[in-house]
């Protein structure tokens, strides 16, 4: 499918037919806003690598580096976007598959900035693929939707039935330490992951949808007294999943708690997926990392080091 028709799916999506109007300074998906990255894993010469790369700015990888000491055969590419953060009419598509028997960590640079918009939306699509036996850790880093802001994004996944996949989604509840408003500003949030197998069956589905005003944001069992949560789904094996289950300890303390934090199993016998919520995004981060560290364990065999990646 075309990367203009993967992206014409979200635009009917219906919590966009209040955002329509076409920027004053370019119209959306114009040349310079459609931002694409195609990254290919694959076993070559005994060893996983990054066989196939294409980006279009403003998204950027470089190259594939091998710097993780505890799995030093893990190929860790970082997505970079050289354009300051996601403006109104952006368009993103990011497509990333790991081959039989490969491995890959894919993050990004840093947070994912949507900036304040008066006219349109910003939308992002992207089709992760792991195949039979492959191992994927794909964990950005905080999306911080601004005061005003739209963003919707949809993520199609296919995993095959020994493969494992640690896909992660953090959000902030803007830039709370900027100014009172910014904390739940944006006019709308929508976030969709779908996965499936190889051979088509749906395994399970969610959607995330978050408009401005909306008065459950603050309910004592959402976001109450918290900023920053997390969903963490991890899609691998019964046999896995339920050793990862049995090691991860809920974390729930009345007292004034900094984060909370707990694993559920998925339909279908599909895995885990780990929730999170914090006060600051260090708080999360935390109880993530705590999550990410066992998965890599339980289904690699390797440890995670203490100041990898998020320090």
């Amino acid at each position: 499918m075309a990367v203009h028709e993967q992206l014409g799916r979200l635009d009917a999506a219906r919590e966009l037919r209040g955002y329509q109007t076409e920027p004053a300074q370019m119209r959306a998906a114009a040349p310079g806003k459609v931002g694409e990255l195609r990254l290919g894993f694959s076993i070559r010469h005994g060893r996983s690598v990054l066989h196939d790369l294409y980006r279009v700015a403003p998204l950027l990888v470089q190259r594939a580096l091998y710097w993780d000491e505890a799995m030093p055969e893990l190929p860790i590419c970082s997505i970079i976007s050289v354009g300051g953060g996601v403006l109104q009419g952006d368009r993103y598509r990011i497509e990333i598959s790991v081959g039989e028997g490969a491995c890959a960590l894919v993050h990004t640079q840093s947070a994912n900035r949507i900036h304040q918009m008066d006219a349109n939306y910003a939308s992002q699509h992207q089709a992760i693929d792991v195949a039979s036996g492959a191992y994927l850790e794909y964990l950005p880093d905080f999306t911080i939707p601004y005061r005003g802001s739209r963003f919707i994004t949809q993520t199609d996944v296919v995993v095959a039935p020994d493969a494992t996949l640690l896909y992660g989604e953090m959000v902030l509840a803007g830039r709370k330490h900027h100014h009172v408003e910014e904390r739940f500003g944006f006019d709308l949030l929508s976030m969709v992951v779908a996965v499936r197998r190889p051979d088509g069956r749906k395994l399970f589905s969610e959607k995330l949808l978050v408009g401005r005003d909306d008065g459950m944001i603050d309910f004592a069992v959402v976001m109450r007294g918290f900023d920053a949560f997390a969903n963490v789904i991890c899609v691998t094996p019964p046999d896995i999943a339920a050793r990862i289950k049995e090691r991860f300890e809920t974390n729930f303390s009345p007292e004034s708690p900094r984060a909370i934090s707990g694993v559920s199993r998925l339909p279908n016998a599909a895995g885990l997926m780990l929730r999170a919520v914090g006060v600051e995004s260090y708080d999360v981060r935390r109880e993530v990392r705590r999550f990410w560290r066992i998965v890599r364990e339980e289904a690699r065999g390797r440890t995670l080091p203490e100041d990898f990646l998020w320090r």
